[in-house]
């Protein structure tokens, strides 16, 4: 296995008129799928993107993200997926930290995107549904160009704790063992199944486990643009979906949705969750609901995602994330890396064929992540004597607003900008459908007249939707440790 564009190359030899992908009812097959990224490959190859380089994509859950990310890397390209809703400044250090040459862009985002490319000189392709408008050129390329396992084949953006994003650097290799076995062994996916792809494609649940697995696999890919529970609950209808990936949120909205009372769900076989913890109410009462197991994993960008799950074949536990899948170990430590007792708390630390080569151009935070071999989750847990992870805490103050990421110091910055704030600490709050949803305590300086809707409509504007703070409250002081840092976990949104 070297380039992981093999996958496709194979699949679309085999299962040539099989849809690839299924859309408003309309179907593209592995043949039409490699074809068009053959051109997008050979295009780029003409407008000088040699192995190695970097080439974006901001693009929701379209048949053209397919295309695009096939064809990267059948050019030996390396994908940088980015997030639609990033405003010109996020995508300004996206493009110049991954030196990205091209990125394709939806029409609606293009604005954004070229604001955005002015420092980098990255070269913005305006894309439309079913690929790139007015990109024409060269050979198709439809074998893939040579790449070892170890070379990069994505650059995944990681929100940091502290300042800036930092790149995940996944391999050929990293990814396509952890398709295979989010295919094979997690999912027990064949060529006969229907995979609902409502994740998004630009984050690793649903490039890895959705896309890469399908395409492994020969299944199909039932595409919905963006999640929306009513258009979730018709895709499983009249695609007959067997196979459901998502966030809890997902489950939740889909469960709780008017339309879904009579939904024939006799197709769906298995549905997979990660990104947070699937709530034990949810999980019954959809199980109850629509006749299906819904199994429960954990991982993050820097394990290609997939680190653990219940097992098809292993007794589930609801409420715990699994056991470490094949390839992988998992192990609970303390501060010096030692690891705990079975049951008492420790970070979990994870070691195998799923862990990301390194930070892109990022040594220092590659050392500090990974000290040992063994990568440091920052996500406590306790592990039971039969290895099965049950997660406590977030070691880390980060926010989980409906499976997306937002850390608290960068929403800060944001805000920090607004001319009356004189301090502020970003704090999750308690929400019954998205998790959690973003709080903002801020101290004002002395005289001003901001109030806290000017300052959530200040944030609104400079940071992506699911980012910017939905709550925030007049503080006189926030709370502080010996040496005057803010001292966040003390922050409490008041009652009402």
């Amino acid at each position: 296995m070297t380039n992981l564009a093999t996958n496709l190359t194979t699949t679309a030899a085999e299962h040539a008129d099989k849809d690839a992908l299924r859309v408003n009812g309309q179907g593209v097959t592995y043949r039409q799928l490699h074809a068009m990224a053959a051109k997008v490959a050979g295009t780029l190859r003409e407008r000088g993107v040699e192995p190695g380089d970097r080439v974006a994509v901001i693009l929701p859950n379209v048949p053209a993200f397919p295309v695009v990310y096939w064809g990267i890397l059948l050019a030996g390209g390396v994908v940088v997926p980015m997030n639609p809703l990033l405003k010109s400044g996020e995508i300004d250090f996206f493009f110049t930290n991954s030196g990205a040459k091209f990125a394709f862009v939806w029409p609606d985002f293009v604005g954004e995107a070229t604001k955005g490319a002015q420092n980098s000189g990255t070269v913005v392709v305006e894309t439309g549904p079913m690929g790139p408008n007015d990109f024409e050129g060269g050979e198709p390329i439809s074998e893939p160009t040579p790449r070892d396992d170890d070379d990069t084949a994505i650059i995944l953006y990681t929100s940091g704790t502290t300042g800036r994003p930092k790149g995940a650097e996944l391999t050929h290799s990293n990814i396509h063992l952890n398709a295979l076995r989010s295919a094979q062994v997690i999912q027990t996916m064949t060529s006969d199944d229907i995979v609902m792809g409502c994740l998004p494609l630009f984050h690793v649940f649903g490039l890895v486990v959705g896309l890469n697995a399908a395409t492994i696999s020969g299944a199909s890919l039932a595409l919905i643009p963006r999640f929306d529970p009513a258009a979730a609950v018709e895709v499983i209808e009249k695609e007959r979906v067997t196979i459901m990936q998502g966030v809890p949120t997902m489950y939740a909205a889909i469960l709780n949705h008017p339309s879904s009372d009579g939904m024939d769900a006799s197709s769906l076989r298995t549905c997979a969750s990660g990104g947070s913890a699937m709530p034990l109410e949810v999980m019954k009462a959809f199980e109850e609901k629509f006749g299906c197991v819904i199994l429960e994993g954990y991982g993050l960008s820097e394990t290609s995602p997939v680190a653990s799950f219940n097992m098809p074949d292993r007794e589930r536990k609801p409420g715990t994330i699994g056991v470490a899948i094949p390839g992988c170990e998992m192990r609970c430590v303390d501060l010096d890396g030692n690891e705990v007792p079975t049951g008492e708390v420790g970070e979990i630390a994870i070691r195998g064929d799923n862990v990301m080569k390194g930070y892109w151009q990022n040594p220092e935070a590659t050392a500090e992540a990974i000290p040992d071999g063994w990568f440091r989750t920052g996500d406590l847990a306790t592990m039971d004597d039969e290895g099965y992870f049950t997660i406590v805490d977030r070691k880390k103050d980060m926010i989980l607003r409906g499976g997306m990421n937002v850390y608290p110091r960068e929403v800060e910055e944001v805000v920090y900008q607004h001319p009356d704030v004189l301090e502020v600490a970003v704090v999750g709050m308690p929400d019954d459908l998205l998790g959690e949803q973003v709080g903002a305590a801020v101290a004002l300086r002395e005289g001003s007249t901001a109030t806290p809707e000017d300052i959530v409509a200040f944030t609104k504007e400079r940071i992506a939707a699911y980012k910017y703070p939905r709550k925030v409250w007049v503080v006189e002081t926030l709370p502080k440790g010996p040496t005057g840092k803010i001292l966040r976990r003390e922050v409490h949104a008041p009652a009402e």
